[in-house]
């Protein structure tokens, strides 16, 4: 129940926005520039079949290995930014630098050379998600505790178990809290993948819609891109909860 009452005002707030939307479209009359809510939830049902079964579950697998390369690639990554100096030197600047570059920029270009396969869409969301489990991993690595560390040491413990038992626990949280934010953003780049170059998928579906003059349809879509977001997000968040109680203990 406490936790109802916290979403009290943002609920509120939702309710408030959906009517001054539905207030706003209703007087414009345009559907095809500003469809009303309702205008947007008839069309979902309209269209749940082809979204729902044909759409997403392109779009979901683009996400999933999207995530699956990104957590590879950046927990071995931030691994060995912080075993080797060397190594940190050398790919440090350049994962910063890599989130510099428009990501709509490199995403033609990943059309040019995969075509509208899978991959060039998969690319574009690595290209989103790595930095943050990147960059969270490796700080959550260098935040174990140095003290602990020398007294591991001092015990006869190896560097393996070191690691084991200090590094992993310290950047668990801090992985956890680059993958919910790599979770949302892979949405935004399997979307934006698909707008450019797609033959299945929901960014591609609604940029159909739109080459239709159809702004129910092109919002139908977010709808579900949105909803898919959402439901990634709490279930890395139960995972979470599940794998670090011991935060809550603390």
């Amino acid at each position: 129940m406490k936790k109802w009452r916290e979403h009290t005002y943002s609920f509120i707030l939702l309710v408030v926005v959906l009517v001054l939307w539905e207030a706003i479209a209703f007087n414009i009359k345009m559907t095809f520039i500003l469809p009303s809510p309702t205008d947007i939830l008839m069309k979902l049902w309209e269209l749940k079949k082809v979204l729902l079964l044909e759409h997403l579950p392109a779009t979901l697998c683009i996400i999933l290995i999207g995530l699956g390369i990104s957590i590879i690639l950046g927990v071995g990554l931030a691994i060995s930014m912080n075993s080797s100096k060397i190594i940190e030197k050398a790919f440090y600047p350049l994962i910063i630098f890599s989130q510099m570059i428009p990501t709509i920029a490199l995403a033609p270009i990943f059309i040019l050379w995969f075509g509208y396969s899978i991959w060039s869409k998969v690319l574009v969301t690595v290209l989103i998600t790595f930095f943050p489990i990147t960059i969270n991993t490796y700080d959550g690595l260098r935040a174990g505790s140095n003290d602990l560390k020398e007294l591991l040491l001092t015990m006869g413990a190896k560097k393996k178990d070191v690691f084991l038992l200090v590094n992993v626990p310290s950047a668990m949280p801090h992985f956890f809290s680059g993958l919910k934010v790599a979770v949302t953003l892979s949405v935004i780049g399997a979307a934006i993948g698909e707008w450019l170059g797609a033959q299945a998928g929901l960014g591609y579906f609604s940029r159909r819609m739109m080459t239709q003059f159809d702004g129910a349809g092109v919002f139908a879509p977010i709808i579900v891109l949105s909803a898919m977001g959402i439901m990634l997000f709490l279930l890395v968040k139960w995972v979470e909860n599940k794998t670090l109680m011991w935060r809550k203990s603390e």
